[in-house]
């Protein structure tokens, strides 16, 4: 009945794992539920394709958001609504500063807000932060996994493609990542008392003085570089889940 079903995303309002990890594309959110044991595709509407499966035993929910901030956050909100109470987003970015390369992780600490829709929502000085025990279960997580990794601040930035205004420089301020959806999850964990954190496998540099394009012949998202760092992150995103969730037992 559609009174079960939430008008947006149109999720069940009840029933899916309280652990969740959310993703750009539908296309990652098939291949990351295919590493889960009995995974099931719950809903696909619009940009909102839902899975339900088990890592090592947890039950997780895994779910795309699309791209961009205002769109992403209607799937955050209504998942919290549904009773999702730990959430991760995986997905990729580009590396602000040298010594990140391509196919490596970056664990969010935090998140610049200039995503285009919780600017509406909050004052500017409201902070986009991560949970800490995300960030400790996301490192320990690629730690275990020897994949390569740095945490630091992300820049969540609404506009993929630049334009006439000239863009904002954050030049010696040590952010570590640019992408387009974190921070309205790390706002919305925070005003519902949820546990969020964010993993990104860097698909290129964004930085200008990083920027060879006669070298590397342009943004490309598609190389093996990126798809193994995407396959490395797929599986520290559900380990973190996991450590998560173990953590919680041993605090309840």
């Amino acid at each position: 009945m559609t009174q079960d079903l939430l008008p947006i995303t149109r999720i069940p309002r009840t029933g899916l794992p309280v652990h969740a990890v959310v993703v750009g594309d539908p296309a990652r959110a098939a291949a990351v539920a295919a590493l889960l044991d009995g995974a099931e595709e719950v809903s696909y509407h619009r940009e909102y394709r839902v899975f339900s499966g088990s890592w090592k035993g947890l039950p997780v929910t895994v779910a795309s958001h699309g791209v961009g901030g205002p769109g992403a956050i209607l799937l955050f909100q209504e998942l919290a609504d549904a009773g999702i109470r730990t959430f991760l987003r995986f997905g990729t970015a580009g590396a602000m500063k040298p010594g990140i390369g391509d196919g490596d992780l970056v664990i969010a600490e935090a998140a610049v807000r200039d995503d285009g829709v919780t600017q509406q929502l909050l004052p500017p000085e409201y902070p986009a932060v991560s949970s800490p025990e995300a960030v400790f279960a996301l490192q320990r997580a690629a730690r275990e996994a020897e994949a390569p990794h740095h945490r630091g601040i992300v820049w969540t930035r609404a506009a993929f493609q630049p334009g006439l205004l000239p863009l904002f420089s954050y030049d010696g301020a040590g952010l570590a990542a640019i992408e387009m959806e974190l921070s309205a999850l790390l706002v919305t964990a925070s005003l519902r008392g949820l546990v969020a954190g964010g993993v990104l496998v860097i698909d290129g540099a964004n930085a200008d003085e990083l920027v060879d394009a006669e070298t590397t012949g342009g943004y490309d998202p598609h190389r093996d570089v990126v798809a193994a760092g995407v396959e490395r992150g797929a599986i520290v995103s559900l380990e973190a889940l996991r450590l998560l969730a173990e953590a919680e037992e041993l605090t309840a």
